[in-house]
């Protein structure tokens, strides 16, 4: 979902620091109370929908690599009113939580697939390469 910053206030109470990661900086857009707008995506074979979201960042825990927050869509079809969501997300810092998901029988290669429809993963793409790499000659 491509969003963009509505408010930048400054950072509030966030933990952690990410010592040691060779990830990047802790980013202050990962705080409580930062939101966003953007529009959301629906394509079927039936139909392409597109709808307004507001996103705001209601929890972060950066020591254990958590984020949760609320998502107000609006517009949506067939729905009266706006539809909120509550959303729990997993922040990828390298030591919780890593590109390779480990779940709803993903593999790596189905994670690194997903993972480079953003423009933004590119500079991490030969570093997980080559850890997926590692990873393979150690198994075998």
């Amino acid at each position: 979902m491509p969003v963009r910053v509505v408010e930048s206030s400054a950072p509030s109470q966030v933990s952690g620091a990410n010592s040691g990661s060779t990830f990047p900086p802790v980013c202050t857009l990962l705080s409580v109370g930062q939101a966003f707008s953007g529009t959301q995506n629906v394509s079927s074979l039936q139909k392409d929908e597109a709808w307004r979201v507001n996103v705001r960042i209601q929890g972060c825990d950066l020591d254990h690599g958590y984020l949760c927050g609320t998502m107000e869509a609006l517009n949506v079809p067939m729905a009266d009113t706006p539809v909120i969501t509550f959303w729990e997300g997993e922040i990828v810092d390298g030591t919780n939580y890593t590109f390779f998901t480990g779940n709803w029988e993903a593999t790596p290669e189905d994670d690194i697939r997903h993972w480079t429809k953003f423009p933004s993963f590119s500079p991490f793409l030969v570093r997980i390469h080559n850890l997926l790499f590692c990873a393979d000659s150690l198994l075998f």
